[in-house]
Order: structure tokens, then sequence, then C-alpha cells
């Protein structure tokens, strides 16, 4: 284990700010993955419970200031089923995003795919909280290659019960509500999400993550994307992502 991944995860255990990497963080997009999936093997996440894709929106590539989208590995123990539970004080700056999640039946291999390509390895859409933790501060300022190698603000998630009438579902059209102590304070459709949601699940097969991780495998989860800007949350409550065709999910911080 290198001292950088060493670093990454004592901050992460101690709920510290994302740790100075110099002289040690990555240079590139390449050696933020590399760095990730180092990360992962460290604490016995190869291979992953899932994975999570940010950047999805041209919207939250501006908030982010990154070009493209990006993506992190999701350990099983941050994955929490219909009814999530965590301890506000467990980050540093906790949010939550609206997500569109799924769960994939079949492998898909790294390369180049299509929307037609993957949608056969998808057995389920629900509904999803992913949560996140702006360990960073400027993060703009830290640049693409250290948010990758920690997974991209990842901090664990909620997926839903699986949406009736898939396949079949206009995803594009989905819409999506996030709502804290039952005030709506954001929402957004599924087209948001690279254009079509599937087409973000192509992305990330044909991803530099996914060629780390060796393609993506049957059983494993995926967060598509926030089809809402992230909502920062100033003190524990409930939170509720409701989509008018895929259900709804609750998230407690308490």
């Amino acid at each position: 284990m290198t001292a950088a991944v060493e670093r990454i995860l004592a901050a992460r255990r101690a709920g510290q700010p994302f740790p100075d990497l110099e002289p040690e963080a990555p240079p590139d997009v390449a050696a933020g993955y590399a760095m990730q999936r180092a990360v992962a093997e460290a604490i016995g996440a190869v291979p992953p419970a899932g994975f999570k894709i940010g950047a999805t929106t041209e919207s939250m590539r501006a908030y982010l200031g990154l070009a493209h989208p990006c993506a992190g590995f999701c350990p099983a123990e941050g994955i929490q089923d219909r009814v999530g539970r965590f301890r506000f004080a467990d980050y540093v700056r906790p949010g939550v995003e609206c997500e569109i999640g799924l769960r994939l039946a079949h492998d898909l291999s790294h390369g180049e795919h299509s929307r037609d390509s993957v949608a056969g390895a998808v057995e389920q859409v629900f509904a999803a909280i992913e949560v996140v933790d702006n360990r960073y501060g400027d993060f703009a300022a830290l640049g693409a290659p250290s948010l990758i190698a920690d997974s991209v603000f990842h901090a664990g998630g909620v997926i839903g019960a699986p949406a009736s009438g898939w396949p079949g579902l206009d995803l594009p059209a989905a819409r999506g509500r996030l709502l804290v102590d039952g005030v709506e304070r954001a929402a957004g459709l599924g087209a948001e999400l690279l254009g079509h949601p599937l087409d973000a699940l192509a992305w990330l097969a044909g991803s530099p993550l996914a060629e780390v991780f060796g393609g993506l495998r049957a059983g494993q989860v995926v967060f598509l994307g926030s089809v809402t800007p992230p909502i920062w949350l100033d003190g524990p409550g409930e939170v509720v992502v409701a989509f008018d065709l895929l259900g709804e999910v609750s998230a407690r911080f308490v």
C-alpha cells in the first residue's frame, strides 16, 4: 500500500478532510483510477459491490469543474436497502443526490458499448440516494485525478425496490424529486444523464474505471448519476428521493 492510499484511508476512518497527497498526488486521470483501484484493494473491495457515476449532467460538470464524467467504486458496506440510516457526524460535509440506479444481470466487458448493447444486461432499475461527502474544500482546485482517486465524493447510498415495468420504462422521462424533511429541494429528469440513463451505463462500461476493475459484473449496483445538483445537509433529518416511474427511497441522518 502506498503512503498516499494510507493517507486517504486514514482520513476516511477519522472523518477528516481529504489529505494533501503531494508529492504522490495522481498526475492525470489514468493515475487517479489506478490509485482508486489500490484503495479498493486495500479495503478488500475487489470486485466492488457497485459503482457510481459522477458529473453525468452538464450542470454537474460545470459545478465540479470537470470536462467529462468520472466514476468511483462502491464498497458493499456502504450500500443500504430501501431505508438508509447514517450518522451525520461521520462525514465532513454530507450531501445527498437524486439518482437512478440499476442492478446488472450480466457481465459487461470493458470496451465500446452503446445504449442498445448494455440494455440487455440490466436486471433491475430503481430510485436511489447517493450519499456524498465534500471532503475536499475547494474541489475544483483539487482537480479531477485526486477526486477520482477518492471515488468522486462517494460516501454511501440507498437503493430502492425494483421498479415494475422494466424493461419498457421510459427512463429519460422519469422525473425525480429530492425532499429534505418533507420540503422539495430539487427535481430533474432522467434525460439529464448524458441524454439517456443507459448512455451513462454505456459510458461506464467503456471508461477507465471499468478498465482498471476488469469490466462490470453481474449483481453489481450502478448509481447512474444525479438528476439534480447535490443537496448539502445542515444537520440530521429525513431525505426522500421519489421518481414517478421508479418509486421512492429514503434515508435518515441522525
